[in-house]
């Protein structure tokens, strides 16, 4: 089955892009009186700090070489080694974004933006190479164009404080990250176009070589993201290129909305050198990679970045994110997959209005009406479709299709925080369960100053399922039901509302039409 040619993603992507134009021994950390921890990693030695959680933390360290100068575009490359003790207190600068996105989006101020950009961040209690403890990485979303790993609502203390190591990450965004043009190609002809994903992946191969020395096993590692994070968690189990640096996964409300084909991307990416003031696709690499990196981060309109997707048909992805579930070939890993009862918000963010979305389905929004019976407001139902369509039946279809290879897990998330239920009538948007995974109700902005016992209650329900997921393999918690796996014919869902409990067959009549309907749009549409 292919989602190419879903109404909704199509529209999704066209306005989605407008205005975006991390040798084991113990002599090698040291623990002093003054709260910090020196770990020698295998570029050099770094101090971290302990705050009064008692969680350590090690802040801004270099992961790879700055993709500067002649390495813009280009395979992320070792750190070079530093002599003495680099402090690693403060954030490390965040990668060039747009500004010109809303801060429901953003989800906070990424600070200093710089192409010198590809820093981890690592908390944890014991920052010994005999712990073995879990390691969780985070993947920040932000479609791509968006993010950093530096922001108190991903704080990694918290969840360190559950007895894992917790690992926080940027990578290339925007045009610096997902690029191909005509001069690239001659440069290095079907080479990498998913630089950002590939620094996913460096990141990934540093946490292996170095996490025993922070307390984490290397031999268990859970990836976890959301939104363009939870599609970086799904491409990087269809890459090749990520096998064996990862052991189980969680996808929050990720979207499948299909990847950009090589051949487009190079289109677009000479659409990008004539918006930069250079000859589109006569430009060379020499003079592409001459323009200031702010430059990027400027652009505006439409067609000027893959956001919010990556590109298929290079070394990191071969085939598309979607043609590797549907053949059964993406790694045999757990998964956790699911999504929030609002997700479509993110469409109002980028600009985009759902009713215009359910008129451009034609003769088949009388099949929509009869899916959301009940619902006489059209901008209502228009929502739920946004929210159904691009995001909860893409969690069934995944499911459905891993559940084949290995453990999956689905839920649908419906808890807001109780004194922001007034303001969020239509349920809880895109990327408001983050800040209860990661427990950080009392650091983040948008909730330090309304969280109450009952939300700080839920959250440390939903990050022991989380935690222990990434321990065992096997999500669960003292405080809450048991998480029976999804399979194929056993249709089994997790509630994660203000009663949390067990779904069969959640919506499974609703989201089989809506399969169906994209199987028929499809056939209609012909090939590709």
């Amino acid at each position: 089955m292919r989602f190419d040619r879903s109404p909704f993603a199509l529209v999704f992507i066209g306005l989605a892009c407008a205005g975006f134009s991390f040798s084991p021994h113990v002599a090698a950390q040291t623990i002093g009186a003054a709260n910090s921890a020196t770990i020698d990693t295998q570029t050099g030695k770094v101090r971290g700090r302990r705050a009064d959680n008692g969680v350590f933390a090690f802040k801004g360290i270099p992961y790879a070489a700055p993709p500067v100068g002649n390495l813009r575009w280009r395979e992320p490359q070792a750190p070079a080694p530093w002599d003495g003790v680099r402090e690693a207190s403060t954030y490390g600068n965040s990668c060039i974004q747009t500004s010109e996105v809303s801060g429901d989006i953003s989800q906070g101020d990424p600070g200093p933006l710089r192409e010198d950009c590809l820093y981890l961040n690592i908390w944890t209690t014991r920052a010994n190479p005999v712990a073995k403890k879990p390691v969780m990485v985070w993947i920040h979303g932000g479609a791509f164009v968006i993010g950093t790993g530096g922001l108190p609502l991903t704080e990694g203390g918290p969840l360190a404080k559950k007895g894992v190591v917790v690992v926080t990450l940027n990578y290339r965004l925007g045009q610096l990250g997902f690029f191909a043009h005509p001069a690239l190609e001659k440069e290095n002809p079907g080479g990498v176009a998913n630089f950002g994903l590939l620094d996913q992946i460096a990141a990934l191969k540093w946490v292996k070589q170095n996490i025993a020395k922070f307390g984490g096993d290397p031999d268990n590692v859970t990836i976890f993201g959301q939104s363009a994070g939870g599609k970086s968690v799904l491409a990087l189990y269809a890459s090749p290129l990520a096998q064996g640096l990862f052991h189980k996964g969680i996808v929050q409300s990720s979207y499948i909305i299909p990847d950009m084909t090589r051949p487009k991307a190079i289109e677009m990416g000479a659409k990008v050198a004539t918006a930069v003031g250079l000859p589109g696709g006569d430009a060379t690499a020499a003079a592409l990679r001459s323009i200031d990196a702010q430059v990027f981060g400027a652009l505006k309109g439409q067609g000027l970045s893959t956001a919010p997707v990556s590109i298929s048909g290079d070394p990191v992805l071969p085939v598309s994110i979607e043609d590797m579930f549907e053949a059964g070939k993406e790694a045999a890993l757990p998964l956790i997959i699911g999504n929030t009862s609002d997700d479509a918000s993110v469409a109002s963010a980028f600009g985009i209005n759902p009713v215009d979305v359910l008129k451009k389905l034609g003769a088949a929004g009388f099949v929509v009406r009869v899916l959301y019976p009940g619902i006489s407001d059209e901008s209502q139902r228009a929502r739920q479709v946004a929210r159904d369509l691009v995001f909860t039946m893409p969690v069934r279809w995944i499911a459905d299709r891993h559940a084949k290879r290995a453990k999956t897990w689905r839920y649908y998330f419906d808890y807001t925080a109780v004194k922001l239920r007034k303001k969020y009538p239509n349920g809880v948007p895109h990327g408001d369960d983050v800040v209860f995974a990661f427990n950080t109700g009392d650091i983040h902005a948008g909730t330090k100053n309304i969280f109450t016992a009952e939300d700080r209650a839920f959250s440390r329900l939903i990050s022991d399922y989380w935690v222990e997921f990434a321990r065992t393999g096997e999500p669960s918690s003292d405080n809450g039901p048991e998480w029976p796996n999804d399979r194929p014919f056993r249709d089994r869902t997790m509630m994660f509302g203000e009663d949390t409990t067990v779904r069969s067959n959640f919506l499974r009549a609703r989201l089989n039409a809506l399969i169906g309907l994209t199987r028929i749009i499809d056939a209609v549409a012909g090939p590709k």
